[in-house]
């Protein structure tokens, strides 16, 4: 098929496909602005962005109501001299009033007329410290298990995060190293994707390039698939391809392997846990519109809308609908994606329930993103940035979902919770194999480009109990969970093009394949798993030891495209343990912990017909992690301090006795730091920087045992500044740095591209404009537009670093 014709048969089809979808979403448009004329008038909403330095007490009340659209009483004398912590990120207004006051004899009371300060109830000194004390140290840091975590100083980062069955947990308290993202640092970056938001994380690095169609991870140096992220705490759930954040409160990563705490995840990656937290409706009613504009010329249209009903707000609606069309990532390149996103909830007495609904599409025309493998010769010179080698080709991803959560309160000592979901997602077109295997110095290769179809029907659940008891002096909070994630796969025989030549710096235009029809079913697998674990406090909640244990069973099946029938059969169990110590010696500003934890992954099938052990299958590879380390928090702002070293197995072949085995190693070893809060009230930090040393301890032959493992460079680090200007009221300028080492390109050590740095600019700011809060931003990234290799993508592969993108974007709240 040429081109023209298969451009020809590709555009009318996918017009029909989005036809429903887009009467639906401005149905739902619709609806949601219906929503938010029901309620009324609407002032600043729960989610609205603040951002007040700290300052005099008094200045940050008065322009905290301003900004609230509500009126506050206070006596001038009584403040004087008393200083707020300031506030930013997303609040509704009482917990905004009582954020600044957090420092003050003070809190915040409510009459008919407005709002007024009120002393807070009398407590004895000594009594006084006791609480703060307990509150600060206790097991779930005064958390329930499905409760959102506060935000932290400076609002571009939570204060914990959901750690699977051990629920929602302090920093603090938490044996991990974890950060959760809000969705305040989302807007003010205008990260429109999760790797977008994870470029603030020096121990993650984004594997496939920016205008690709599917993102991918890499964590502590193992590879995160874009397959491997969570939504809500469930596997299985999150958008292939790239995950929206327009219905996204939080993007927490947990660095290091998981299998205790949500199982296996459906690839197996054992570098760190991704989890997508959805929005939920506020106490205040929200409704905000926004408007956004991408180089080259992408325009995007976002609706925002939320409120709360009944008797103290028991049920809760959130929409969320987003529209992007244009030019965006290689030259000439254009990408359309349209988001519509529900969510319910109802917060009883005892009772808790959730339900979240998302349609997800996503078209790219015209180009995409790759990747390039080196010449013998070396390696070359990438192209100027935004080079596009594939023009003509066009891929299509579907993603519709729905989970349901449930959490209910027998007694203190007592509760249970379930969740079920299910995600149906469809692609086709020429959404893998951009690959440019340059043959010489020149930029020369010989490409080919494949068609593909596919399906994946995910149905994904959990159910738990979790008991609260004492044994003497010892509390525990102790959890018994069971998961199951079960997944069809249908895919059909990709059409290959004939092979073409082309050239990294004069791109010729590609041969594309054939339409491979329909998608048969071709393999489905269950995971499912038991998990036990107990958090023990010791010693006045000084010190917190966590144990358990999840038993993982690993089902799966190929079927023969045609006929159904089963060509192999993979079933296999095992046994992850895991330990985890945090211990506050002196203060609850200072935690020490440490950890054992495992992660796990398929084990592999001998799939080599000469082999002696050939249609052997392994069991789940069990990768294990020691780590320690130091987390301090000044209150303004943190830091977190860890060592850590992750052994992974996989296969290799012994060539003496022609069989495989699951001896071959791999070794990560690594220091990171990460910084975050606000330093003087006006100047909010983020970033940190890590250093990896991932070695093959064992490898299939002596020439690569030793070697540094492709794609991992020794140092990386990101550190971000956001300003708030003296002076000028609502007015913010930020600056963000990435840098990465050089790295090995393949296994053998032969090939290593250069270290990069990137430097981002941004400004934003508030104003008020017909009684209503106006956000205005502007972001550019890659400021220099500096072309370089960003890094590696399967043995042997290169990815091709962004060029400079300016984003601007207007929100208001109506």
């Amino acid at each position: 098929m040429s081109k023209q014709q298969s451009m020809q048969h590709h555009t009318p089809s996918r017009r029909a496909a989005l036809a429903p979808l887009t009467l639906a979403l401005r149905l739902a448009f619709g609806g949601a602005l219906v929503l938010g004329a029901s309620g009324g008038a609407f002032a600043q909403s729960a989610n609205a962005q603040y951002d007040i330095p700290a300052g005099p007490l008094a200045d940050a009340l008065n322009r905290f109501a301003q900004l609230a659209g509500v009126a506050v009483a206070l006596d001038a004398d009584k403040v004087q001299g008393l200083r707020s912590p300031g506030l930013k990120g997303s609040y509704s207004t009482e917990d905004g009033f009582n954020t600044l006051l957090r420092d003050s004899p003070y809190a915040i009371g409510k009459t008919s007329a407005g709002y007024l300060l009120q002393g807070r109830p009398a407590v004895a000194p000594a009594a006084q410290r006791k609480e703060q004390a307990l509150a600060q140290v206790t097991v779930t840091s005064t958390l329930l298990a499905d409760e959102l975590p506060g935000v932290y100083a400076g609002g571009q980062v939570a204060r914990g995060a959901q750690l699977g069955i051990l629920g929602s947990t302090s920093t603090m308290d938490a044996p991990f190293n974890l950060s959760a993202y809000t969705a305040g640092l989302i807007e003010d970056q205008q990260a429109s994707t999760v790797a977008a938001v994870l470029q603030n994380d020096p121990s993650v690095r984004f594997t496939t390039s920016e205008g690709h169609i599917y993102e991918n991870f890499s964590i502590r140096g193992f590879e995160i698939t874009g397959e491997d992220l969570a939504f809500n705490g469930l596997y299985g759930l999150s958008p292939y391809g790239h995950a929206p954040t327009e219905f996204v409160e939080r993007v927490e990563v947990l660095k290091g392997p998981g299998a205790l705490l949500g199982g296996m995840s459906p690839q197996g990656g054992v570098g760190g846990v991704i989890n997508l937290v959805p929005k939920r409706a506020g106490d205040k009613p929200l409704l905000r519109l926004s408007t956004d504009f991408s180089s080259a010329a992408q325009f995007g249209a976002h609706l925002d809308a939320g409120r709360r009903f009944g008797d103290n707000g028991r049920y809760g609606v959130r929409f969320n609908g987003g529209y992007r069309d244009g030019k965006v990532g290689v030259d000439e390149q254009k990408k359309e994606r349209l988001l519509a996103a529900i969510a319910l909830d109802y917060r009883g007495a005892q009772l808790n329930l959730a339900l979240d609904a998302y349609s997800n599409r996503e078209n790219i025309d015209n180009g995409s993103s790759w990747m390039a493998s080196f010449p013998s010769t070396g390696v070359i010179a990438p192209p100027k940035t935004g080079t596009n080698l594939l023009r003509g080709i066009y891929g299509k991803l579907e993603n519709d979902a729905v989970a349901v959560r449930a959490s209910y309160e027998f007694s203190d000592a007592l509760s249970a919770y379930a969740a079920i979901g299910k995600l149906r997602y469809r692609y086709s077109g020429y959404i893998n194999g951009t690959r440019a295997a340059i043959r010489n110095a020149a930029g020369d290769y010989l490409g080919t480009t494949f068609h593909q179809r596919g399906s994946t029907d995910t149905t994904s659940a959990e159910v738990g109990l979790r008991a609260r008891f004492t044994t003497g002096s010892v509390r525990h909070q102790m959890v018994l969970s069971a998961t199951s994630l079960e997944f069809d796969t249908g895919r059909a025989t990709p059409g290959f093009s004939a092979d073409y030549k082309s050239n990294i710096y004069r791109p010729g235009t590609p041969a594309l394949g054939a339409d491979p029809g329909p998608a048969p079913k071709v393999g489905d697998a269950a995971l499912r798993s038991l998990a036990l674990a107990d958090t023990l406090a010791f010693a006045g909640d000084k010190v917190l030891l966590t144990l358990g244990a999840r038993e993982q069973q690993v089902k799966t099946r190929a079927l023969h495209p045609v006929s159904g029938a089963v060509t192999s059969n993979y079933d296999k169990r095992a046994l992850t343990p895991a330990l985890g110590l945090v211990v506050k010696p002196w203060t609850p500003a200072l935690s020490l912990y440490a950890n054992y934890i495992e992660g796990l992954s398929q084990g592999g099938s001998v799939t080599d017909a000469t082999a002696k052990n050939f249609g052997e299958v392994f069991a789940p590879y069990q990768s294990k992690q020691v780590e320690g380390g130091v987390k301090w928090d000044q209150g303004e702002y943190g830091n977190t301090l860890s060592v850590f070293q992750i052994k992974r197995p996989s296969m290799l072949k012994d060539t003496a006795s022609n069989t495989y085995n699951a001896d071959g190693r791999q070794r990560n070893r690594g220091v990171e730091w990460n910084v975050f809060g606000q330093l003087g009230g006006q100047l909010r930090v983020l970033g940190g920087a890590t250093y990896t040393d991932g070695k093959m301890t064992h490898a299939s032959s002596a020439a690569l045992t030793g070697k540094t493992i492709y794609g991992t460079p020794k140092w990386k680090a990101n550190l971000g500044g956001d300003w708030s200007v003296p002076g000028a009221n609502g007015l913010s300028l930020n600056a963000r740095l990435v840098y990465t080492g050089s790295q090995y390109v393949n296994s053998s050590n032969t090939q290593q591209i250069g270290s990069w740095t990137r430097v981002d600019l941004g400004a934003r700011h508030s104003v008020r404009w017909l009684a209503h809060t106006l956000q205005l931003r502007a972001n550019v990234e890659n400021v220099a537009n500096r072309s370089y290799w960003a890094g590696s993508f399967n043995d042997g592969y290169v990815t091709q670093g962004a060029g400079r993108i300016y984003k601007l974007s207007a929100s208001v709240d109506l």
